[in-house]
Protein backbone atom coordinates (compact mmCIF):
# COMPACT_ATOMS: atom_id res chain seq x y z
CA UNK A 1 0.00 0.00 0.00
CA UNK A 2 0.93 3.50 -1.03
CA UNK A 3 0.49 6.54 0.79
CA UNK A 4 -0.08 9.82 -1.42
CA UNK A 5 0.05 12.76 0.13
CA UNK A 6 -1.88 15.69 -1.86
CA UNK A 7 -1.67 19.73 -1.57
CA UNK A 8 -5.23 21.31 -1.53
CA UNK A 9 -6.70 24.05 0.09
CA UNK A 10 -5.93 23.91 3.71
CA UNK A 11 -3.52 21.41 3.60
CA UNK A 12 -2.41 18.15 2.38
CA UNK A 13 -5.10 15.36 1.42
CA UNK A 14 -3.93 11.66 2.12
CA UNK A 15 -4.68 9.13 -1.06
CA UNK A 16 -3.46 5.34 -1.08
CA UNK A 17 -3.00 2.79 -3.64
CA UNK A 18 -4.51 0.29 -1.69
CA UNK A 19 -2.87 -2.45 -4.02
CA UNK A 20 -0.36 -2.72 -7.02
CA UNK A 21 -2.83 -3.67 -9.65
CA UNK A 22 -2.54 -2.86 -13.16
CA UNK A 23 -3.91 -0.83 -15.87
CA UNK A 24 -5.71 2.37 -15.46
CA UNK A 25 -5.87 4.11 -12.22
CA UNK A 26 -9.80 4.43 -10.64
CA UNK A 27 -10.15 6.66 -7.81
CA UNK A 28 -12.39 5.68 -5.16
CA UNK A 29 -14.30 8.53 -2.77
CA UNK A 30 -15.96 6.74 0.77
CA UNK A 31 -18.75 7.57 2.52
CA UNK A 32 -20.03 9.82 5.29
CA UNK A 33 -17.85 8.66 8.47
CA UNK A 34 -15.95 5.48 6.62
CA UNK A 35 -12.31 5.88 4.89
CA UNK A 36 -10.31 4.74 2.46
CA UNK A 37 -9.75 1.30 3.74
CA UNK A 38 -13.16 0.04 3.04
CA UNK A 39 -12.33 -0.12 -0.44
CA UNK A 40 -9.82 -2.56 0.20
CA UNK A 41 -12.23 -6.26 -0.74
CA UNK A 42 -12.66 -3.82 -4.18
CA UNK A 43 -8.80 -3.49 -5.08
CA UNK A 44 -8.34 -7.50 -4.25
CA UNK A 45 -11.44 -7.98 -6.55
CA UNK A 46 -10.04 -5.69 -9.76
CA UNK A 47 -6.91 -7.97 -9.02
CA UNK A 48 -4.44 -6.88 -12.14
CA UNK A 49 -7.40 -5.28 -13.93
CA UNK A 50 -7.10 -1.36 -12.73
CA UNK A 51 -5.19 -0.05 -9.85
CA UNK A 52 -7.56 1.73 -6.99
CA UNK A 53 -6.45 5.11 -5.49
CA UNK A 54 -8.84 5.73 -2.35
CA UNK A 55 -8.67 8.83 -0.89
CA UNK A 56 -9.60 10.08 2.50
CA UNK A 57 -12.09 13.05 2.72
CA UNK A 58 -11.07 16.09 4.34
CA UNK A 59 -12.06 15.84 7.97
CA UNK A 60 -11.35 12.37 8.10
CA UNK A 61 -8.66 9.95 9.03
CA UNK A 62 -5.23 10.79 7.84
CA UNK A 63 -7.07 13.95 6.14
CA UNK A 64 -8.66 14.55 9.73
CA UNK A 65 -6.85 18.09 9.94
CA UNK A 66 -7.45 19.95 6.67
CA UNK A 67 -9.82 23.20 7.49
CA UNK A 68 -13.28 23.81 7.10
CA UNK A 69 -15.31 24.08 4.08
CA UNK A 70 -16.85 20.65 4.03
CA UNK A 71 -19.36 19.55 1.49
CA UNK A 72 -19.75 18.92 -2.09
CA UNK A 73 -17.94 21.70 -3.67
CA UNK A 74 -15.18 21.46 -1.34
CA UNK A 75 -14.98 17.26 -2.20
CA UNK A 76 -15.23 18.31 -5.81
CA UNK A 77 -12.36 20.73 -5.62
CA UNK A 78 -9.93 18.00 -3.46
CA UNK A 79 -10.59 15.56 -6.29
CA UNK A 80 -9.85 17.54 -8.88
CA UNK A 81 -6.47 18.28 -7.41
CA UNK A 82 -5.73 14.74 -6.68
CA UNK A 83 -6.47 13.82 -10.27
CA UNK A 84 -4.12 16.61 -11.18
CA UNK A 85 -1.47 15.58 -9.07
CA UNK A 86 -1.59 11.89 -10.50
CA UNK A 87 -1.71 13.51 -14.02
CA UNK A 88 -5.31 11.11 -14.72
CA UNK A 89 -6.73 11.99 -18.21
CA UNK A 90 -10.90 10.69 -17.85
CA UNK A 91 -10.51 8.14 -15.13
CA UNK A 92 -13.20 6.00 -13.89
CA UNK A 93 -14.37 7.64 -11.04
CA UNK A 94 -16.16 5.34 -7.87
CA UNK A 95 -18.14 6.21 -5.22
CA UNK A 96 -19.89 4.97 -2.37
CA UNK A 97 -22.64 6.53 -0.30
CA UNK A 98 -21.97 10.31 0.44
CA UNK A 99 -19.08 9.95 -1.85
CA UNK A 100 -21.57 8.73 -4.61
CA UNK A 101 -22.73 11.97 -4.33
CA UNK A 102 -19.38 13.83 -4.44
CA UNK A 103 -18.57 11.83 -7.63
CA UNK A 104 -22.07 12.44 -9.15
CA UNK A 105 -21.12 16.54 -8.49
CA UNK A 106 -17.62 15.89 -9.74
CA UNK A 107 -18.64 13.94 -13.07
CA UNK A 108 -21.60 16.69 -13.97
CA UNK A 109 -19.28 19.65 -13.07
CA UNK A 110 -16.55 18.39 -15.54
CA UNK A 111 -17.66 15.61 -17.68
CA UNK A 112 -14.60 16.47 -19.77
CA UNK A 113 -12.10 14.98 -16.81
CA UNK A 114 -14.35 11.76 -15.98
CA UNK A 115 -14.34 8.47 -18.57
CA UNK A 116 -17.28 7.33 -16.54
CA UNK A 117 -19.36 7.17 -12.92
CA UNK A 118 -19.69 4.39 -10.52
CA UNK A 119 -22.20 5.42 -7.93
CA UNK A 120 -22.49 2.52 -5.29
CA UNK A 121 -26.00 2.54 -3.18
CA UNK A 122 -25.71 6.49 -2.86
CA UNK A 123 -26.10 9.64 -5.48
CA UNK A 124 -29.76 10.41 -5.35
CA UNK A 125 -32.14 12.37 -3.02
CA UNK A 126 -34.76 10.42 -1.14
CA UNK A 127 -38.03 12.39 -1.10
CA UNK A 128 -38.25 14.51 1.54
CA UNK A 129 -41.58 16.39 2.54
CA UNK A 130 -41.46 20.48 2.71
CA UNK A 131 -40.37 22.17 5.32
CA UNK A 132 -38.53 18.66 7.13
CA UNK A 133 -35.40 19.99 8.79
CA UNK A 134 -32.34 18.27 6.62
CA UNK A 135 -30.83 17.52 9.99
CA UNK A 136 -33.68 15.59 11.52
CA UNK A 137 -33.24 13.79 8.27
CA UNK A 138 -29.72 13.15 8.62
CA UNK A 139 -30.15 11.92 12.27
CA UNK A 140 -33.20 9.34 11.46
CA UNK A 141 -30.58 7.73 8.52
CA UNK A 142 -27.67 8.13 9.97
CA UNK A 143 -28.34 7.78 13.41
CA UNK A 144 -25.85 4.65 14.17
CA UNK A 145 -22.90 6.30 12.53
CA UNK A 146 -23.25 9.29 14.36
CA UNK A 147 -23.70 7.62 17.60
CA UNK A 148 -20.52 6.09 17.00
CA UNK A 149 -18.47 9.33 16.87
CA UNK A 150 -19.72 10.14 20.38
CA UNK A 151 -18.56 7.05 21.92
CA UNK A 152 -14.90 6.52 23.73
CA UNK A 153 -13.28 3.12 23.66
CA UNK A 154 -10.44 2.19 25.83
CA UNK A 155 -8.30 0.08 23.29
CA UNK A 156 -8.08 -0.46 19.63
CA UNK A 157 -9.25 -4.04 20.19
CA UNK A 158 -12.47 -2.39 21.68
CA UNK A 159 -13.11 -0.44 18.55
CA UNK A 160 -12.58 -3.58 16.65
CA UNK A 161 -14.97 -5.92 18.95
CA UNK A 162 -17.84 -2.60 18.34
CA UNK A 163 -17.44 -3.25 14.70
CA UNK A 164 -17.52 -6.83 14.69
CA UNK A 165 -20.94 -6.49 16.53
CA UNK A 166 -22.42 -3.84 14.33
CA UNK A 167 -25.39 -5.43 12.48
CA UNK A 168 -24.31 -4.60 9.31
CA UNK A 169 -21.64 -6.90 9.79
CA UNK A 170 -23.45 -10.03 11.42
CA UNK A 171 -23.61 -12.33 8.54
CA UNK A 172 -19.79 -12.67 8.19
CA UNK A 173 -18.97 -11.88 5.17
CA UNK A 174 -16.48 -8.96 5.66
CA UNK A 175 -12.85 -10.15 6.16
CA UNK A 176 -11.72 -9.54 10.19
CA UNK A 177 -8.57 -8.33 8.50
CA UNK A 178 -10.20 -6.06 6.64
CA UNK A 179 -12.54 -4.69 9.58
CA UNK A 180 -9.76 -4.51 11.48
CA UNK A 181 -7.75 -2.04 8.81
CA UNK A 182 -10.97 -0.11 8.84
CA UNK A 183 -11.39 0.42 12.42
CA UNK A 184 -7.28 1.42 12.82
CA UNK A 185 -7.55 3.75 10.35
CA UNK A 186 -10.53 5.48 12.07
CA UNK A 187 -9.54 5.39 15.61
CA UNK A 188 -7.63 8.73 16.60
CA UNK A 189 -7.08 7.89 20.85
CA UNK A 190 -10.02 6.84 22.14
CA UNK A 191 -12.61 8.00 19.41
CA UNK A 192 -13.32 8.28 15.43
CA UNK A 193 -11.56 10.98 13.32
CA UNK A 194 -14.60 12.12 12.44
CA UNK A 195 -16.14 14.78 14.29
CA UNK A 196 -19.76 15.69 14.20
CA UNK A 197 -19.17 19.00 12.40
CA UNK A 198 -18.35 17.37 9.30
CA UNK A 199 -21.94 15.07 9.71
CA UNK A 200 -24.09 18.32 9.55
CA UNK A 201 -21.62 20.27 7.73
CA UNK A 202 -22.93 17.51 4.61
CA UNK A 203 -26.20 16.98 6.57
CA UNK A 204 -27.13 20.58 5.53
CA UNK A 205 -26.82 20.01 1.76
CA UNK A 206 -29.38 17.05 1.98
CA UNK A 207 -31.87 18.63 0.01
CA UNK A 208 -29.87 19.63 -2.99
CA UNK A 209 -27.03 16.93 -2.82
CA UNK A 210 -28.66 14.56 -5.12
CA UNK A 211 -29.28 17.10 -7.94
CA UNK A 212 -26.13 16.66 -10.14
CA UNK A 213 -26.64 13.17 -10.38
CA UNK A 214 -29.99 14.21 -12.92
CA UNK A 215 -26.91 16.32 -15.26
CA UNK A 216 -24.45 13.43 -15.58
CA UNK A 217 -23.39 13.39 -19.20
CA UNK A 218 -20.98 10.81 -18.82
CA UNK A 219 -21.71 6.94 -18.58
CA UNK A 220 -22.56 6.10 -15.37
CA UNK A 221 -24.27 3.26 -13.67
CA UNK A 222 -25.93 2.96 -9.56
CA UNK A 223 -25.83 -0.21 -8.34
CA UNK A 224 -28.10 -0.05 -5.22
CA UNK A 225 -27.56 -2.63 -2.21
CA UNK A 226 -30.48 -4.77 -0.97
CA UNK A 227 -30.26 -3.56 2.49
CA UNK A 228 -29.94 -0.73 4.54
CA UNK A 229 -27.31 0.23 6.84
CA UNK A 230 -28.17 -1.52 9.79
CA UNK A 231 -28.82 -4.66 7.72
CA UNK A 232 -32.55 -3.64 7.68
CA UNK A 233 -35.38 -4.01 4.62
CA UNK A 234 -35.08 -0.56 3.33
CA UNK A 235 -32.65 0.25 1.20
CA UNK A 236 -30.88 3.30 0.79
CA UNK A 237 -31.08 3.79 -2.83
CA UNK A 238 -35.02 2.43 -3.17
CA UNK A 239 -34.97 0.71 -6.58
CA UNK A 240 -38.14 2.68 -8.28
CA UNK A 241 -35.97 5.59 -7.84
CA UNK A 242 -33.11 4.20 -9.08
CA UNK A 243 -34.93 2.85 -12.32
CA UNK A 244 -36.30 6.39 -13.09
CA UNK A 245 -32.99 8.05 -12.90
CA UNK A 246 -31.54 5.64 -15.63
CA UNK A 247 -34.95 6.07 -17.83
CA UNK A 248 -33.55 9.72 -17.73
CA UNK A 249 -31.05 8.78 -19.89
CA UNK A 250 -30.63 5.50 -21.07
CA UNK A 251 -28.51 5.65 -23.45
CA UNK A 252 -25.89 6.67 -20.80
CA UNK A 253 -27.22 5.19 -17.57
CA UNK A 254 -28.01 2.07 -15.92
CA UNK A 255 -28.74 0.51 -12.31
CA UNK A 256 -28.59 -2.49 -11.04
CA UNK A 257 -30.03 -4.21 -7.88
CA UNK A 258 -27.35 -6.20 -5.94
CA UNK A 259 -29.05 -9.11 -3.91
CA UNK A 260 -27.58 -10.33 -0.34
CA UNK A 261 -25.63 -6.88 0.60
CA UNK A 262 -26.37 -4.14 2.67
CA UNK A 263 -24.92 -0.61 2.56
CA UNK A 264 -21.70 -1.54 4.05
CA UNK A 265 -21.04 -5.15 3.01
CA UNK A 266 -22.11 -4.10 -1.17
CA UNK A 267 -18.53 -2.28 -0.77
CA UNK A 268 -16.23 -4.54 1.81
CA UNK A 269 -17.49 -8.27 1.35
CA UNK A 270 -16.67 -10.28 -0.72
CA UNK A 271 -19.51 -10.72 -3.10
CA UNK A 272 -20.33 -7.01 -3.31
CA UNK A 273 -16.75 -6.05 -4.14
CA UNK A 274 -17.07 -8.14 -6.79
CA UNK A 275 -20.20 -6.96 -8.15
CA UNK A 276 -18.48 -3.51 -7.88
CA UNK A 277 -15.26 -4.22 -9.56
CA UNK A 278 -16.93 -5.70 -12.07
CA UNK A 279 -18.31 -2.41 -12.95
CA UNK A 280 -15.65 -0.49 -12.93
CA UNK A 281 -14.05 -2.76 -15.86
CA UNK A 282 -17.22 -1.99 -17.43
CA UNK A 283 -16.67 1.22 -17.06
CA UNK A 284 -12.77 1.37 -18.03
CA UNK A 285 -13.79 -0.46 -20.92
CA UNK A 286 -16.58 2.34 -22.07
CA UNK A 287 -15.70 4.17 -25.28
CA UNK A 288 -14.02 7.32 -24.21
CA UNK A 289 -15.06 9.77 -26.83
CA UNK A 290 -16.15 12.14 -24.47
CA UNK A 291 -19.12 12.89 -22.19
CA UNK A 292 -22.59 11.30 -23.45
CA UNK A 293 -21.33 8.39 -25.12
CA UNK A 294 -22.32 4.54 -24.02
CA UNK A 295 -19.76 1.58 -24.01
CA UNK A 296 -19.29 0.08 -27.55
CA UNK A 297 -16.63 -1.43 -29.58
Amino acid sequence: MERIDVPVVGGTLAAFRLAPGGGQTVLAVHGITANSREWLAVARALGDRATLVALDLRGRAPSRALPPPFGMEAYSRDMLAVIEHLGLERPVLVGHSLGAYAVARFAADHPSRVRAAVLVDGGLTLPVPDGVDPQAVAAAVLGPALARLRLTFASPEAYHDWWRAHPAFSRGDVSDADLVAYADHDLVGERSSVSEEVVRADAGELLEIGKPAHRLEVTAVLLCAERGMVDDPNPIQPPALAQAWADEAPATRSTERVPGVNHYTIVMGAAGAGVVAQAIVRALQSRDDGPGLRSGG
